[in-house]
């Protein structure tokens, strides 16, 4: 089946047709302002000819296990989670509403990023705050980045030689957006993001997880209003607040190479907050088959990837010394390592496509 993949992100569009589990076109959109701009899809189109369905990546779906096929009804539920994932929300619904309008008659589906940490245990999904919050706003941990997840799962079972039910994962998505997964029985049980994609470790421009009594401070103190807090939590913390630049991790080690004590500073929190929340996430774990680094960071930045796993060898954690030297999917461990630790690639096109098979196969 041909599927068309839409992909949107904070900062780019990423469009592509998988056939089969492979890619045969792709388009990505850089430095994309969120416009639902009806000429890339046009492009791609041009060049796959017709598709026999689309899947669009949704970052938040609330309790919603699996791909759902995005009718009027659906977008209108979707949008009351706006508030929850504010930099992705809009741009997915906005798309699918697009997209259904260029390709009348074909079936527009959603695959959610928290649809992987459906299964999560009640004790990790539960926040310790007044019940009368939890059952009257529907407060839980959800997680995210669960597509990515799924891939790295699959992927890292063919390279492991084992079954994804088998396999005890961490898994360490390191893009723009940061979050680790602690993966067993083929599916998350524990995750660093929470009710929304704010929560867990520092990003490229969010802060990750405070302490919620300094967020009282600055809205007492500051005279800000939450509007102004929430934007800066979103966008102008993370790697970005802390060294004064755009957050991109290449322009932050740039200004560390030249000496910027800020910079400095920024990727030793960055790096510190990662470690911390894999050794966290071992916690959920019996044992521990494999690290699995993905995303953008952990696929193009060796060096850094490197300095991670240097303050992680009381885990058992190591980098081969060539490890910078391989691409693709990889393992860099050192031979004969105990937990291996693997790199692979971030491919949710082909995970949407393959859970859309999945969906239709079975009705």
């Amino acid at each position: 089946m041909r599927t068309l993949v839409v992909n949107p992100g904070s900062s780019s569009l990423k469009l592509s047709i998988v056939d089969g589990g492979l890619q045969v076109a792709a388009r990505t959109v850089e430095n994309w302002d969120g416009s639902p701009d009806p000429r890339p899809l046009q492009d791609v189109l041009a060049v796959s000819g017709p598709v026999d369905a689309v899947g669009v990546r949704i970052v938040h779906g609330a309790d919603r296990d699996g791909p759902h096929l995005l009718d009027d009804d659906q977008l209108r539920a979707l949008e009351e989670l706006v508030p929850l994932a504010p930099l992705h929300q809009p741009r997915s619904l906005a798309l699918a509403r697009m997209t259904a309008d260029l390709l009348p008659g074909v079936p527009v589906f959603g695959c959610f990023d928290t649809s992987f940490h459906t299964g999560m245990p009640a004790h990790a999904t539960t926040y310790p705050v007044p019940r009368e919050w939890t059952e009257r706003f529907g407060l839980r941990r959800y997680g995210f980045h669960g597509l990515s997840c799924a891939y790295a799962l699959r992927t890292a079972a063919g390279m492991l030689g084992r079954a994804t039910e088998e396999l005890n994962l961490i898994c360490c998505h390191i893009g723009a957006g940061v979050s680790v997964t602690a993966i067993s029985g083929g599916r998350g049980v524990d995750t660093s993001m929470g009710f929304t994609p704010l929560d867990g470790v520092a990003m490229a421009t969010r802060s990750g997880g405070l302490d919620p009594g300094l967020l009282l401070h600055v809205l007492r103190v500051g005279g800000l209003s939450t509007a102004e807090v929430e934007s800066a939590l979103n966008y102008r913390s993370g790697l970005a607040g802390m060294s004064g630049t755009s957050g991109d991790v290449r322009q932050v080690l740039a200004a560390r190479a030249a000496g910027d004590e800020h910079a400095d500073l920024a990727i030793r929190v960055y790096l510190h907050r990662l470690r911390r929340e894999i050794a966290a996430e071992r916690v959920s774990l019996d044992r521990l088959d494999a690290l699995v680094l993905t995303g953008g960071v952990a696929e193009h930045e060796p060096a850094l990837v490197a300095e991670l796993l240097d303050g992680l060898t009381h885990l058992g954690l190591a980098v081969a010394p060539d490890a910078g030297l391989g691409v693709g999917d990889r393992v860099i461990s050192p031979d004969g390592a105990r937990t291996r630790v693997l790199v692979v690639e971030a491919r949710e096109d082909v995970e949407i496509a393959h859970e859309i098979d999945k969906a239709r196969f079975a009705v």
